[in-house]
């Protein structure tokens, strides 16, 4: 370091470049590094060149940490970081703020100097607790404490307006799995991340229960159960999922969601594609691909490569969400998958609607409603699950979404979840439906033994059973036609599936040239300049 010359800053910025070298240039020797590296995980600089725009970084609090001095020379020796690097980037050239652990450094705890940073961050790379608390501290402080929540209430304030997601790079635990859940996204990696309110040797010795991480907290427990969203392949698979989620989504919810010009997208909206007249069976127990129906009506690039990206593919599996373009425009996709129970909702399908629909409906994004649906989950396991009361979640939040939704009934709306999902009263949007449509109360065929039960069970054999079953089948046959529904105006249109792109991308145009901005509007006047709400009285939009 430069002597003082006594007249200018030189030395002082001399000794701020020397630490900020130290603290962005990585230790190869140190233990926590090492131990990072022989579990194939990233190191915490890396993960933020491969989430932000090449360059973009603007760090802050850059020398947070304890540097060294040589006591006789006065040189810089040794640099020990806080275990958190935060600071601005960009992601697809939109200005982001991101918290990344870094779990080299006492694996995250507050005692690594993390503390201080921790509220901050609408992206959060977590790894470790996240600013969570450690015995250790207790002795370098001297006493005990009510544990403080590190910025978590200043997390949720952020909710309320901009984007927020989590990416689970390795172990979370306490603060950091509290920090996951409240997030808009959230995704863990596969065999490098499991997630947990307390690790196995707390709960070893709560429950008695000898648990590794993975049987404790590991994809196929958090994967599946909706605690986070999504599951990634690798590290860099899981922050490409934090650049797509955030690239359909505004950069607060006074903007509206980004449009995608349209010598980008390199698709047409008048795209007709053949396979829709026949992609769902005339036989109605069979089952179909919904992703490849939502592949087809959505934008494609010029690879045929779609723009859907799924979320919650791995729980919920009855119920198919994610984003999409139409036109370039961002729209969220709502449908049920009946290769999964049939495609009938239940208690982690209605979750996971009304998780998504409340989500698109604070970001403003429209809704396309593929609508197949048996109706909920029926017999003793559904009951025990509590499934109407989770389902009530759900036509919560159907009903109370104040976006424009297309809804399209593609085959089946049946019961209290079709009709809630087809809603004939929904004034909010259009609605269409395919030839292949199917509703009513009930199904017909298992409403007939309900219907027709002292008939059918007065029958001489099985066989004249099976035939006057067959016989009121064929008289209701004519019955069921949605051509006889839309006769009486009780469906509004059927169309050509091969139509429904084109009439969806002439929808939402009109949605963002007229809906989205009036709605932008009301949001504006019902929250002050400080983006907080005018009245104690809130607001619904």
């Amino acid at each position: 370091m430069p002597s003082d010359d006594g007249t200018s800053w030189k030395a002082a910025l001399a000794d701020l470049r020397a630490q900020q070298n130290f603290v962005r240039s990585p230790n190869v020797k140190d233990p926590g590094y090492i131990r990072q590296k022989q579990a194939g995980k990233l190191w915490v600089r890396e993960r933020l060149d491969a989430l932000l725009d090449d360059g973009s970084f603007t760090e802050v609090g850059s020398v947070t940490g304890n540097p060294k001095y040589d006591e006789k020379t006065g040189e810089l020796i040794s640099f020990t970081p806080a275990n958190s690097v935060i600071g601005f980037g960009k992601v697809q050239g939109r200005r982001v703020f991101v918290t990344a652990d870094d779990f080299s450094v006492r694996g995250g705890h507050a005692d690594g100097g993390i503390q201080a940073k921790s509220p901050y961050g609408e992206i959060r790379l977590l790894d470790g607790s996240s600013g969570g608390g450690s015995v250790a501290t207790y002795l370098s402080l001297g006493y005990t404490y009510v544990p403080p929540l590190a910025g978590l209430g200043q997390s949720m304030d952020a909710m309320a307006v901009i984007p927020v997601a989590s990416a689970l790079l390795g172990p979370t635990v306490g603060l950091a799995s509290a920090k996951a859940v409240t997030s808009h996204f959230s995704v863990m990696v596969k065999g490098l991340s499991q997630f947990f309110a307390a690790g196995p040797p707390v709960v070893k010795q709560a429950t008695f229960e000898d648990l590794t991480k993975e049987e404790l907290g590991g994809w196929e427990v958090h994967g599946t159960n909706g605690s986070v969203d999504n599951v990634a392949t690798s590290e860099l698979d899981a922050l490409y999922q934090i650049r797509a989620f955030l690239s359909y989504l505004p950069s607060s919810i006074f903007q509206l969601p980004p449009i995608t010009p349209t010598d980008i997208t390199m698709d047409r909206i008048d795209r007709r594609e053949e396979e829709l007249i026949s992609i769902i069976p005339r036989r109605r127990a069979r089952a179909y691909d919904i992703r490849k129906v939502v592949r087809l009506l959505v934008d494609q690039d010029g690879e045929a490569v779609s723009s859907f990206f799924e979320i919650g593919a791995t729980w919920g599996r009855n119920i198919v969400t994610g984003f999409a373009r139409l036109d370039g425009k961002p729209v969220g996709v709502l449908s049920s998958d009946c290769t999964s129970n049939g495609g009938a909702i239940d208690a982690f399908g209605s979750q996971k609607t009304a998780r998504f629909i409340n989500m698109c409906d604070h970001f403003g994004l429209p809704l396309l409603n593929l609508v197949d649906q048996p109706g909920f989950a029926i017999g003793s396991a559904a009951e025990k699950m509590a499934t109407i009361r989770h389902g009530a979640s759900a036509m919560s939040a159907l009903y109370n979404a104040s976006v424009p939704i297309f809804t399209v009934v593609i085959r089946r709306a049946f019961g209290v979840a079709g009709g809630a999902f087809a809603d004939p009263e929904d004034k909010r949007g259009e609605r269409i439906a395919w030839p292949s449509g199917d509703w009513g109360s009930l199904p017909l065929e298992g409403g007939l033994e309900a219907a027709y039960k002292r008939q059918l069970n007065a029958a001489e054999s099985p066989a004249a059973r099976d035939e006057m079953i067959k016989d009121l089948l064929a008289r209701f046959e004519a019955v069921r036609s949605p051509l006889a529904t839309a006769n009486k105006f009780v469906v509004e249109e059927i169309v050509d599936p091969r139509d429904t792109r084109p009439l969806a991308c002439e929808w939402v145009t009109r949605v963002y040239e007229n809906n989205l901005p009036q709605r932008l509007v009301l949001r504006q006047q019902a929250y002050g300049l400080d983006g907080k709400p005018s009245s104690g009285k809130g607001y619904k939009l």
